[in-house]
């Protein structure tokens, strides 16, 4: 075995897809990150703001960030300022029978979104994003990839 390498495999959020919000937010989860919800046997999201993006954590995860967040904050108080942010506009979203959620108003408002949005995997979580800010901020460029290759390198992965 490799070192380093999973030997439980849990199912993560992989992969990037395009949606459109109907008239009242609701986003239709794409099938591979709510089968991963399924998988782990919680079909509830935590969404919070994130910079210019919705997260969207399964609760299970976001529950152990949570406490996470409470050790180090008692450690550090520069982290009740992060704590204001990420739980006070925290909100639970369960999955309806089409496989849906609805994102509050406050935070596609905050972060921006109108109706066309990217879900992006980022292996725990995953991301919601205007289409167009998604576009201007995460367009790739020969610089990034150099920046990659360093990272990718120094991690012993390339």
């Amino acid at each position: 075995m490799v070192e380093g390498s999973v030997t439980n495999p849990v199912c993560h959020f992989r992969g990037r897809s395009e949606h459109a919000l109907d008239a009242k937010g609701r986003l239709n989860i794409a099938t591979r990150f709510r089968e991963s919800l399924r998988s782990q046997g919680d079909e509830r999201l935590m969404v919070t703001p994130w910079h210019n993006c919705i997260r969207a954590y399964p609760l299970p995860h976001w529950e152990e960030l949570e406490m996470t967040l409470l050790a180090q904050g008692q450690k550090r108080p520069e982290t009740v300022k992060l704590i204001r942010y990420m739980i006070g506009g925290a909100e639970e979203c369960t999955l309806d029978k089409q496989g849906r959620i609805l994102l509050p108003a406050t935070l596609r408002e905050d972060c921006r979104i109108r109706k066309e949005v990217v879900a992006n995997g980022m292996i725990t979580y995953f991301e919601i994003w205007d289409k167009e800010i998604w576009e201007a901020e995460n367009k790739p460029t020969g610089e990034n990839f150099q920046n990659f290759e360093q990272v990718l390198l120094e991690m012993g992965l390339f």
